[in-house]
């Protein structure tokens, strides 16, 4: 028996709604057939995208799809020439200047608003101060800033020179942050002086020197003055303010870039070794996040989004783009989402008339204890949906959040992709109606299929979630490593993308995800693999191996654990060893990433190549039975892993 469907869109809804109007204009009766039909014919349907919402591409492309290199190195929209800048701000502040394009809402209670004339402005004078500091064509700029509109901005200046954006969460620690721009060597970097958090000042510019001093420095830093601190450190000669920048430059056109040209470098993290950088271009990236703001979260011009959220993580170039390509504004928001009360965010998307407010399942389940009172009593009548993802749902929170605060009349966008995807592999389309908890379906032109261990399609039952046709915002490889990119994603069956997570799809065709396949941690969908964590824990000189592993949270809805095992000449109690772990992880990576759990044993199982089995490691921490260990060269290491409380 499968689950009813809870939710179906009205006749008045249904004829203002975008994926209506398409099928409309292409003479397609009914969604199921736009799913099959953009699957089964890529060049129609990404070419009928692209006339549909207006990119301008600068130069026509001559080919939609070039797969000549095989299906992992497609290419995209040939010989075309289209800048991401342009697709978001110049064609609007041209036809609507005086329309709202960003909101920035500050923790504190302030906020600021930009148009599409002054957004225009302010990309192309920022832009204009990076060519002048010698930044172009191809070169990497590393931005590390809160959510705010110096973040948006800084996107959309570096596409306009045709450099390489690098977003860097705002939460992370110094040798987090020298991480992802180690690998790059960026020409610049951008960061803020520090941004109120839960009431403290984040030292940001401090952080980052620190970050920078790691690498071997970087030739140029702009600095944003967010908190409006007076005692910002600065370098000479390196260091220039974002204000003075704007100030003293002149505006520039965006330069020509080729829809192949990467435009940004997203680090994600695996199973093991460094982050990897996922490269995505121009073109890609332009046409596919348009396309999902425009066919899955039915955003229009006029509209104003937000999604909680940082630029470091795939949903804050999701927001930027999505929005303005559609002609909407962006709500930015530097805060916590619960402070300083739980219904914070209810209240920005009251006060700025949102459409459209994206959330995670973790912040509901947070909040969900405190009723929905608080939250109800402000007027959420202009929203027209709440967007999900990072996780999957536990239905309690689901219906709390869908009948409690939403009335039962705000849908649930359920969305899930990744960083690699560039955007979303599955997606609930308002069209299709609306099941607890599910995903809808493949997003429109996606070809997924949820597969057996053979790689067989399965329906009813769970499998690996995978992809077996291209897709314009998928990663064009991984920064300097391709190997690596093939292994991930396309070493289990030729031609095909396997991601990672496991899925199922009911008798009605709707789909659902049940977790992770790997061992990728998802901590309140923030994605980050168990070497980072590791590789913190075993800085401090008393540790001398760590496996961390995810274990479930009713809260994030996947915590840390981490198992360590110390040197032999530590006479630190087991206690006072594991609070100097985990503020060591906390420091290097950020607050976000404080581990649950901290356990101190005598040894770690490991393969005769020394690679640590982190899958037994989970397994007998949650009681659970480990499987074949025929592998491991130290079984005995076993009965030293003790199961959590």
């Amino acid at each position: 028996m499968t689950d009813p469907i809870v939710w179906e869109l009205d006749a008045e809804s249904r004829r203002l709604n975008r994926t209506a109007e398409f099928m409309a204009i292409h003479g397609i009766d009914s969604y199921d057939d736009l799913v099959h039909r953009s699957q089964d014919d890529l060049e129609w349907f990404w070419d009928a995208v692209v006339q549909f919402l207006g990119i301008p591409f600068s130069t026509p492309y001559t080919e939609v799809l070039d797969t000549s290199r095989g299906i992992e190195w497609a290419r995209w929209f040939v010989g075309g020439t289209v800048n991401l800048s342009e697709v978001c701000v110049d064609r609007w502040a041209a036809s609507r200047p005086d329309a709202v394009a960003i909101v920035s809402e500050h923790e504190d209670g302030r906020s600021e608003s930009m148009t599409f004339s002054e957004l225009l402005d302010a990309t192309s004078r920022l832009a204009g101060g990076l060519r002048d500091l010698g930044v172009g064509r191809g070169d990497v700029v590393g931005v590390y800033l809160p959510m705010s509109a110096e973040a948006v901005i800084s996107l959309l200046a570096v596409a306009r020179v045709g450099a390489v954006f690098v977003p860097i969460f705002s939460g992370y620690g110094s040798e987090a942050v020298a991480a992802r721009i180690e690998d790059p060597r960026p020409a610049a970097v951008i960061c803020a002086d520090g941004y109120l958090r839960r009431g403290q000042l984040v030292h940001m510019k401090e952080i980052a020197d620190q970050a920078i001093e790691f690498v071997g420095g970087v030739p140029t830093v702009i600095w944003a003055d967010v908190a409006g601190r007076t005692d910002t450190p600065t370098v000479p000669g390196r260091d220039h303010r974002w204000a003075d920048v704007i100030a003293q430059s002149e505006p520039i056109d965006s330069v020509e870039t080729e829809a192949e040209a990467p435009v940004l470098l997203a680090y994600t993290s695996g199973t093991t070794g460094q982050p990897k950088g996922a490269v995505h271009t121009h073109g890609g990236l332009s046409v596919k996040l348009a396309q999902e703001g425009a066919f899955q979260a039915d955003v229009r011009p006029g509209d104003k989004i937000m999604w909680a959220t940082d630029m470091g993580w795939i949903m804050g170039p999701w927001m930027v783009v999505a929005g303005l390509a559609n002609g909407a504004g962006v709500v930015t928001f530097d805060g916590a989402p619960n402070h300083p009360a739980h219904d914070r965010l209810f209240e920005i998307a009251a006060k700025h008339r949102l459409a459209f407010l994206g959330i995670s399942p973790t912040f509901i389940r947070s909040i969900q204890p405190h009723g929905s009172e608080a939250i109800t009593r402000h007027d959420l009548s202009s929203l027209r949906a709440f967007g999900s993802t990072g996780e999957p749902w536990n239905p309690d929170p689901w219906w709390w959040l869908f009948r409690d605060v939403g009335g039962s009349r705000i849908p649930i966008l359920n969305i899930s992709g990744g960083t690699e995807i560039g955007a979303c592999i599955l997606s609930v389309n308002l069209l299709q109606g609306l099941k607890p908890v599910s995903l809808g379906g493949p997003s429109l032109g996606m070809a997924a299929e949820v597969l057996d261990q053979n790689g067989h399609p399965i329906t009813e039952a769970v499998g690996e979630l995978a992809v077996t046709k291209p897709w314009p915002a998928m990663t064009r490889g991984f920064w300097g490593d391709p190997k690596r990119y093939l292994d991930t994603y396309w070493s289990r069956f030729e031609g095909v993308w396997v991601h990672g997570d496991w899925a199922s799809i009911d008798a009605d065709g709707f789909w659902y995800l049940h977790g992770r396949s790997d061992d990728t941690l998802n901590i309140a969908g923030k994605r980050i693999g168990p070497a980072e964590i590791e590789s913190a824990a075993v800085e401090l000189p008393e540790i001398v191996m760590a496996a961390a592993i995810g274990v479930p949270d009713d809260v994030k809805g996947e915590a840390i654990a981490v198992y360590v095992v110390p040197a032999s000449n530590v006479d630190l109690d087991a206690e006072s060893l594991a609070a100097r772990v985990s503020d060591s992880i906390a420091e290097i990576l950020g607050k976000s990433f404080r581990p649950k759990h901290v356990v101190v044993t005598a040894d770690l199982p490991r393969t005769r190549s020394a690679k640590l089995v982190r899958r037994a490691v989970k397994a007998l921490a949650l009681g659970q039975d480990p499987g074949d260990l025929s592998s491991l060269e130290n079984p005995e290491s076993l009965d030293n892993i003790t199961a959590l409380p």
